[in-house]
């Protein structure tokens, strides 16, 4: 919420922070892997440890401008993600979902991306409704570390 509440401004008043991420901009550390159609990238503000961005390598925010070549990327990437996670961190299940539209919950409406959460049970608690905040065991750059092998 932090993110998304610092950055109110109209979405043509700034460059994206997905294609930052692509360009080398920004944060670029974050992505496992890329190629011509999608890429997948470890989300800045995590909802647990390991969660996962999927998105097109194209600037496009309307699921149905997705070209064929972007659907199948993006599907076998998540199938990935899936895989490596299940390997690497042992989570009890998983939330993968795309919010398609600001008001369907997308924090950056304008550049598809799907989050993989891996989940496990008793991993909410009361942090986040009495402190206002999440308390996450793993820090980004150690997600990083310990997923990267499964995208190389």
């Amino acid at each position: 919420m932090e993110y998304i509440q610092a950055n109110k401004d109209e979405p043509g008043d700034r460059q994206c922070v997905f294609c930052a991420l692509l360009d080398g901009s920004v944060d670029e550390e974050r992505i496992l892997t890329r190629d011509d159609h999608a890429f997948v990238t470890l989300a800045k503000f995590p909802y647990n440890p390991g969660h996962l961005l999927v998105l097109p390598t194209r600037h496009v925010g309307e699921f149905a401008d997705l070209t064929a070549d972007e659907n199948i990327a993006i599907s076998a990437y998540l199938q990935v993600c899936v895989r490596a996670l299940r390997e690497a961190s042992e989570p009890h299940g998983f939330n993968i979902g795309l919010n398609l539209g600001h008001v369907a919950g997308a924090g950056i409406p304008e550049h598809l991306h799907w989050h993989v959460v891996p989940r496990w049970g008793g991993d909410t608690n009361f942090m986040p409704v009495v402190g206002e905040t999440r308390v996450l065991p793993e820090l980004v750059a150690d997600s990083h570390r310990k997923l990267q092998p499964f995208f190389a």
